[in-house]
């Protein structure tokens, strides 16, 4: 269990398909391998925490941090906008953890005002719909494949290209909705 672990801390995505590979293969029934998720993203809740709150305090008091701060804040706002507008809510919040990643989604909750619990809650769980939605497609395509190394390079194939095909088809769209164009 704990390789399967190790890989799910993995700080980007890449560690969703190799750990529910790995645990498939070692005979993990699903709801351990998701409870070891769910354990990754409390570790990651706990590290990150006090990064974050640093972080926060720190930029209030140094020039070049408050302007990065002001920009990062301005660039969540704009992923915020896809999901729903700036008025962070429990779904909203939930989904730009899920669309984006636990520590913006934590980061938006801290800007909204939620605490410690409420935020990573929101974080988690927009998360582990995330995990759920890759472990799935991850076995799902291996019961096709059934090469494990083909199974994961498609899926970060499509975890890394399907965002990008969605923001550029979105942002074509509406340029022609702009220009007048159906």
């Amino acid at each position: 269990m704990l390789p399967v672990l190790k890989l799910f801390l993995l700080p980007v995505g890449g560690g969703i398909p190799a750990g529910v590979m790995l645990a498939s293969s070692k005979g993990l029934a699903w709801p351990i391998t998701t409870l070891l998720y769910l354990v990754s993203d409390v570790v990651l809740a706990l590290a990150f925490e006090p990064i974050l709150r640093l972080f926060a305090t720190v930029c209030g008091k140094i020039p070049v941090l408050t302007r990065l701060s002001k920009a990062l804040t301005a660039a969540t706002a704009r992923s915020a906008a896809h999901f729903g507008g700036t008025g962070a809510g429990p779904v909203t919040l939930v989904m730009i953890a899920f669309g984006i990643d636990p520590m913006t989604g934590r980061a938006s909750a801290l800007a909204a005002g939620h605490g410690f619990l409420a935020g990573w809650a929101f974080a988690i769980v927009g998360d582990m719909l995330y995990f759920a939605v890759i472990a799935l497609t991850t076995l799902r395509l291996n019961s096709y494949f059934r090469d494990p190394n083909t199974t994961m390079l498609i899926v970060l194939g499509a975890m890394f290209g399907v965002p990008m095909l969605v923001r550029y088809f979105r942002s074509r769209r509406l340029s022609l909705q702009g220009a007048g164009v159906e």
